[in-house]
């Protein structure tokens, strides 16, 4: 159920996905949003190609909010979450959806919690049924809470404390962000986890989730007045507890100082090289920021025709892989990352060298118009590709929600990616690609020395 947000890859990962204009002339049946009466905001995405519907929940909180000294609060709560209510014992939601032939998840990131469940279109209502009572019928007792922490625990252990490049992303991550709650891991540090309690996860749960802080996704075979009639019938009846929570975050101060993390580890035995450097998001950005950002992540690293790979890989063979990615998709400040491989032989400080040596001819010699255009028209594509998942759109369009985006925001990003033109982007570069503002990560086997 843990999930990472810094470890979705690809262009697009993060990206605010809408329907194109060319989709929409194509026929694709118009997305709809509503929200009912007691504040919950339902989002319809239908796709007629098979019977099937994508039914997901997302809260307005991840472990971001987790209060301080709580550190995997958000996580241990989605834990809990599948242990029953008043009206459904532990495992009864789980055995319906396995009865039904149906699938089921949850996960947690930074910035949000989501559930979800994949059936046969004429189960839906179940669905919102059994989801809905647990959005406040959740029934918790010591017997139940003590047992689950031990479970994230063994998964801290085994994902966490047992694989070096989790414990180096882990150390990056907490250099990176000094003060801001992004620094802290999402399962969070083993030592808070020991002392959360059924008490913390109660008062998590009563004030998170709530209809007003949560949003409803619907993605499939469905027509947007019946999901209304089904979420109204279900969720309308939960009632409101006024405005949603208020998210207030310590923010990160402007960093001053270039930062090394290494870590050597006896398990390692391809070496690897990252740098984090801290970024607007689509949500913090000044208008075309984040487009820019989203467009040199691709140019520079964004397959094995960009920048890094050709210069670093093909050209001076000191690397066996590179790449960068735009975690555009945050509540807050967030990150722009670049990473690498060494070919055997190759020095971390000569790959570093190498690495700085690419930005600084890609900022002094401009944008290849070529290049440029081929990275907006493959963005734009592979959003119109990721239609083919419904269970991807929703996955998208709830990110991109929870958030803070608008549904406007979300349907202008193709106009927006397309608007991108060559000054924004080296601007972008300049402004954003500052060592001062970065965090490198060496991940070395272990030292001789050491080892002796």
């Amino acid at each position: 159920m843990f999930s990472s947000q810094s470890s979705a890859q690809g262009p697009t990962a993060n990206a605010p996905i809408a329907l194109s204009e060319s989709a929409r002339m194509a026929g694709s049946p118009a997305i709809v949003d509503f929200r009912l009466d007691n504040g919950l905001s339902v989002v319809v995405i239908p796709d007629r190609r098979a019977p099937v519907v994508t039914h997901m929940v997302w809260y307005r909180n991840g472990s971001a909010d987790d209060p301080p000294g709580k550190s995997g609060i958000a996580h241990f709560l989605e834990h809990l979450m599948f242990k029953g209510t008043k009206l459904h014992p532990q495992g009864q939601f789980s055995e319906t959806i396995a009865e039904l032939g149906g699938q089921e998840n949850a996960f947690t990131g930074n910035d949000y919690t989501a559930y979800f469940q994949r059936v046969a279109k004429e189960h839906l209502g179940v669905m919102m049924e059994f989801e809905a009572d647990r959005m406040t019928g959740l029934v918790l007792t010591d017997e139940i809470v003590a047992p689950e922490r031990d479970v994230v625990l063994e998964e801290r252990r085994m994902h966490c404390d047992a694989d070096p490049g989790a414990q180096l992303n882990e150390a990056v991550q907490a250099a990176l962000f000094t003060h801001h709650p992004y620094g802290a891991p999402i399962i969070g540090w083993s030592h808070e986890i020991e002392g959360l309690n059924r008490t913390d996860a109660l008062d998590y749960y009563q004030r998170f989730y709530t209809p007003e802080n949560a949003i409803l996704i619907v993605a499939g075979d469905v027509e947007a007045d019946e999901v209304r009639r089904l979420a109204e019938a279900n969720y309308g009846k939960i009632k409101p507890r006024g405005a949603p929570p208020q998210r207030q975050r310590p923010q990160e101060p402007t960093p001053v100082a270039r930062r090394l993390v290494t870590l050597n580890d006896e398990k390692v035995e391809q070496p690897s090289w990252q740098r984090c450097y801290l970024a607007p998001s689509f949500r913090t950005a000044q208008p075309g920021e984040a487009e820019a950002l989203e467009v040199l992540a691709h140019l520079l690293g964004g397959g094995q025709t960009s920048l890094l790979y050709r210069a670093l890989v093909l050209d001076q063979a000191i690397a066996v892989v590179a790449g960068a990615h735009y975690m555009g998709t945050a509540l807050d400040e967030t990150r722009f990352f670049l990473y690498a491989m060494p070919n055997p032989g190759v020095t971390m400080e000569a790959l570093d060298k190498a690495i700085d040596g690419v930005l600084a001819r890609f900022i002094a010699d401009g944008v290849d118009a070529g290049a440029l255009e081929r990275a907006k028209t493959r963005l734009v594509a592979d959003a119109i590709y990721a239609q083919d998942s419904q269970a991807m759109l929703a996955r998208w369009y709830g990110s991109a929600l929870a958030t803070g985006l608008s549904m406007e925001d979300i349907r202008q990003w193709p106009t927006r990616i397309e608007a991108v033109d060559p000054a924004s982007i080296i601007a972008a570069a300049r402004k954003h690609l500052d060592r001062r503002k970065a965090v490198t990560g060496h991940l070395l086997p272990l030292e001789e020395s050491t080892a002796a």
